[in-house]
């Protein structure tokens, strides 16, 4: 499968696992899935949003069919009902970190490998500091620049096979700040000024490239 393969011989996926090691984040059994993802369109994610009823009476039939999907199976509006609960005192949210691939949307086995490194990269950025992108926009915005520049998701190659190369000059960074402001968006805390989120994590998110010494591009 794509996630054994890059278990066995991606160089840069072995690097990031052993790095969450090194940090003290040791990554449970099956922390990486290749799961159906249904309608979703996405080619992953990171982190599954942990509901915690704390009024059943209250919160009805609805929050507990929340509860019972899978994260690769809930949509935007799931998550917004889930940030509504939470405000009104009936549910308590935690992300706990996983991975999960969508299998029907993986292209092939490059576009599985960098999938797994970006949502690697929230793992990493998980364990160094005391992210909450779920509450905190700016938070989010930094992992998914850091995610989106040091996946290989804005390879030229790839983006020239898509048509979307304007310009030469700092096509990069332009590909990495489009890609984190959709991201951002998902996110219904950060929708509507998504966009301003991006802009004021870019400059110092984009430089930080750790935990490599410099851009795994460069090496």
């Amino acid at each position: 499968s794509y996630v054994s393969s890059g278990l066995q011989r991606d160089m840069t996926i072995r690097f990031l696992l052993d790095k969450l090691v090194a940090m003290g984040c040791q990554p449970p059994e099956g922390f990486i899935r290749c799961v159906d993802c249904g309608d979703k369109q996405a080619g992953g994610g990171f982190g599954m949003v942990q509901e915690t009823i704390l009024s059943k009476e209250e919160a009805g039939d609805e929050a507990q069919r929340r509860v019972s999907l899978p994260q690769c199976r809930r949509s935007v509006q799931d998550l917004q009902n889930q940030l509504q609960a939470e405000r009104e005192g009936t549910s308590e949210l935690k992300l706990v970190p996983e991975i999960f691939l969508c299998q029907q949307h993986l292209r092939n086995e490059t576009h599985a490998h960098q999938s797994i490194v970006h949502e690697l990269i929230h793992s990493i950025d998980m364990c160094r500091t005391k992210m909450d992108p779920l509450h905190n926009c700016i938070h989010m915005a930094c992992t998914e620049i850091r995610a989106e520049n040091l996946s290989g998701e804005c390879d030229w190659f790839r983006e020239m096979g898509a048509g979307r190369i304007k310009q030469f000059a700092k096509h990069g960074q332009a590909c990495v700040k489009r890609r984190a402001i959709l991201s951002v968006k998902a996110n219904p805390n950060c929708r509507e000024k998504a966009e301003q989120y991006v802009d004021v994590a870019m400059e110092r998110c984009f430089e930080d490239t750790f935990p490599f010494d410099r851009h795994p591009n460069l090496r």
